[in-house]
């Protein structure tokens, strides 16, 4: 019980450690950041029921005014921005992702990688497209086309946390709790 809160507040923090790293803001308003990469991990790392608890965590903190996210941005504001999707969908994506990872005994590297994609790349853009849609009054395929910037970046840092989550099964088989 204990090791599972501390790795989810460590996941929590990852994920806004990630958000220090440079952002760049695309012209509609979302910023291509790392932390969808720590979304991924929670997945991968920690399986799907601790992986949303740790991005709950973060969004809550995000909440309450903690400035975690991409460029400082913290407080209730964050979610009435055209990344409220994407935010929205962190705890979902790192579910499925994790969820994936559980079931699939394959290669880690491999199914970490196909889990990213899957979990932190098609279902986390469900939900920023939608959030999009909202937040900028455009329609279903106007935000999706929208979001297609994103995808050479995301399925980069969908391969890096197959990679991180196999060097880390690698060197402390333990760590990778969604494989225990």
């Amino acid at each position: 019980m204990e090791r599972n809160l501390a790795l989810i507040a460590l996941f929590a923090a990852l994920i806004a450690a990630l958000g220090m790293v440079p952002k760049f803001t695309l012209a509609f308003g979302v910023p291509i950041t790392a932390q969808s990469m720590g979304v991924m991990l929670c997945g991968t790392v920690l399986g799907a029921r601790r992986g949303a608890l740790a991005v709950l965590l973060l969004l809550a903190l995000v909440a309450l005014g903690l400035p975690l996210l991409a460029g400082g941005r913290g407080g209730l504001g964050a979610f009435a921005t055209p990344s409220v999707g994407f935010l929205i969908g962190f705890p979902v994506a790192a579910f499925v992702t994790g969820l994936i990872v559980e079931r699939w005994r394959a290669s880690l590297a491999a199914v970490a990688a196909v889990a990213s994609i899957v979990g932190g790349v098609f279902v986390l853009y469900a939900f920023g497209v939608v959030g999009m849609s909202v937040m900028l009054d455009k329609s279903i395929p106007q935000s999706a086309l929208l979001v297609t910037a994103f995808i050479p970046g995301d399925v980069i840092k969908a391969i890096l946390a197959g990679l991180i989550t196999a060097g880390l099964a690698k060197s402390r088989p333990s760590s990778v709790l969604s494989r225990g």
